[in-house]
């Protein structure tokens, strides 16, 4: 059975452009909205499996697609949200991100032209997992090294794998990656915490936390 999406897009070029990405790849298109308050209408009514939205849109064009999207994961936690967006500004992602990262993506509009990019986002807020942008990860290391941040405690392999994970690979994924044992992922990791001072917490996604620390501890 083939992924349902419902998809917010105020432009309309680029929502005729997106529609018809995902229908020549064989997804289900349940609704195509242009504002805030259809995109909320519409997932009451399809429920779809996932919801694309477009960061900025009507009434007021500023951060509705994030609203949208943490309002969305709250209320139908099985549904998953792609955010697409056209500004690297780690304000967003992060906002995005505050309340935790499963099921949700913040993709650039940039990446549009590659399908494969998209439906890898559509399959990982589906599955659970989360995707960041690489060049909005680029955008948030280069700020945030000041002096007394507990990010400088990490080793440059630890970096790797804050890196890794930051970008939504999985345990398995960054081993892949980074030419490491799954064990060696996992000493690496519980190496982060503690320098990051994450302690067990039940209530607290330490993973997230910690991409939360690595990525936003900058200057001010």
């Amino acid at each position: 059975m083939p992924v349902s999406i419902v998809l917010a897009e105020d432009a309309f070029i680029v929502r005729e452009g997106v529609k018809m990405i995902l229908e020549q790849a064989g997804y289900d298109l349940r609704a195509a909205v242009e504002d805030y308050d259809g995109l909320m209408a519409a997932v009451e009514e399809h429920s779809p499996n996932v919801v694309i939205t477009d960061i900025r849109m009507p009434p007021t064009r500023t951060d509705e697609g994030v609203r949208a999207a943490r309002e969305i994961r709250q209320a139908h936690p099985e549904i998953g949200v792609v955010v697409l967006s056209q500004y690297v500004e780690p304000d967003y992602a992060l906002k995005l991100f505050e309340a935790g990262a499963e099921g949700l993506a913040y993709v650039l509009k940039e990446r549009l032209g590659d399908i494969g990019q998209l439906e890898h986002a559509i399959d990982e807020v589906n599955a659970g997992g989360s995707v960041l942008d690489p060049r909005v990860v680029d955008a948030l290391i280069e700020g945030r090294t000041r002096p007394e941040s507990p990010v400088n405690r990490l080793t440059e392999r630890e970096r790797e794998v804050m890196t890794a994970i930051a970008e939504g690979n999985s345990n398995s994924a960054i081993a892949e990656k980074l030419f490491l044992s799954e064990r060696a992922v996992e000493k690496n990791i519980n190496s982060i915490f503690t320098k990051l001072d994450l302690l067990p917490d039940k209530d607290v996604n330490r993973r997230v936390r910690a991409v939360l620390t690595f990525l936003a501890d900058g200057p001010g």
